[in-house]
């Protein structure tokens, strides 16, 4: 977000948050076991509540919204700080708060705001692939993929078929039946998992679970992280450019490269709207919302694949050493953009909901769609 378009606890938030991290190597914590640091995510939960942002204050929250929560996740894709943030603090409480089951809020809540506890959603962003089953006695059994912040939870919330309805059971990471294994990851700063059940206990959390409403969630949760990521990467390539001297004048005063940077900040401002757009209209509970989210994870996945792809090219050779942050963007950017579905998934799913509703998705959806060309 610009300060601009900050309110003024918005803007102290986030300077909190881009104060705690400047502190704190990335990539000293890839190396770390879980792949983030312990000690960070505490403070980040304890000093500054972002762990409990969008948790109503009787379950330890602060009763924030969701662009707070976005405020956050920019500035820990700005900097690609890894943490159970994404996995834990957005997927897992907001399963939780919209169980409706305030005995399971009120036991888990708590300590997953104060950092004491971490969590995950078995969710890999398909709702119609829903690959656990549950029992008559409740245990549960399936292999999901691709679950974030698998190596580092405590509690597992895992959605599991229980006839012709999806519900939300929670399992101990360490009960019997249940094996996680870590996958080998294209981007070292977001680690994921592949969680196994086999006939494990579980306990079952409220009613049927929406997990189409989780997936708008997330992709705009990741929308917010992605244009984070963006940003840094187009600010960090606009330095470097006025600096790197080439036949006796800085690269940057080429027009050539002028006029590629004009297009990455149009793409990065493009994506910021699309992001910001498609939190008010979740916030709001507006119809237009899911293909709000839809958009907003198509652009911004495209711009930042863009964006990272101009900082390798323009940086030139130390953009390719491990040494230097570019490759970890570029990383990011195309690790980032097949999470909860491809950019080609979620046309796909903005192509048939036009068809089937187009009075439904237009106004600022079929805009996105028509700018996505």
């Amino acid at each position: 977000m610009t300060t601009e378009e900050l309110t003024g606890e918005r803007q102290a938030l986030r300077d909190a948050v881009r104060g705690l991290l400047s502190g704190y190597s990335t990539r000293a914590a890839i190396d770390a076991p879980d792949g983030f640091d312990p000690a960070l995510w505490t403070r980040l939960c304890s000093e500054i509540g972002v762990a409990g942002l969008a948790v109503p204050e009787p379950y330890g929250g602060s009763g924030a919204t969701l662009r707070e929560t976005c405020v956050v996740l920019e500035e820990l894709g700005r900097t690609l700080t890894p943490g159970p943030m994404l996995g834990c603090a957005v997927l897992a409480t907001h399963a939780l708060l919209r169980s409706g089951d305030s005995e399971a809020c009120a036991r888990l809540l708590p300590d997953l705001c104060t950092g004491a506890r971490t969590a995950t959603l078995a969710f890999a962003g398909d709702p119609a692939e829903v690959p656990c089953t549950a029992s008559a006695g409740g245990r549960l059994s399936g292999e999901v993929p691709h679950v974030l912040d698998l190596a580092c939870a405590d509690t597992l919330l895992v959605p599991a078929r229980t006839g012709d309805t999806t519900i939300l059971y929670e399992v101990a990471a360490e009960a019997p039946g249940v094996a996680r294994h870590e996958t080998s990851p294209l981007d070292p700063t977001r680690r994921l998992g592949v969680l196994r059940l086999t006939d494990a206990p579980a306990r079952r959390i409220g009613g049927d679970t929406d997990l189409g409403g989780l997936r708008d969630l997330a992709c705009v949760a990741l929308s917010a992280d992605q244009i984070g990521a963006a940003a840094y990467a187009l600010a960090a390539t606009i330095r470097y450019v006025r600096i790197r001297v080439q036949f006796g004048r800085p690269i940057g005063s080429f027009q050539a490269l002028q006029h590629r940077l004009a297009g990455a900040h149009v793409r990065m401002e493009a994506a910021r709207s699309a992001s910001y757009a498609a939190a008010d209209a979740l916030m709001a509970g507006a119809p237009e919302a899911p293909a709000l989210a839809a958009v907003a994870k198509v652009y911004c996945s495209e711009a930042l694949q863009a964006i990272a792809a101009e900082m390798v090219q323009m940086h030139g050779g130390i953009a390719i050493t491990w040494e230097h942050d570019a490759h970890l963007y570029l990383r990011r950017a195309y690790a980032s953009a097949q999470l909860f579905g491809s950019p080609a998934h979620h046309l796909e799913r903005l192509a048939r909901s036009l068809c089937s509703d187009p009075v439904g998705v237009a106004g600022p959806g079929q805009q996105g769609v028509d700018h996505l060309g």
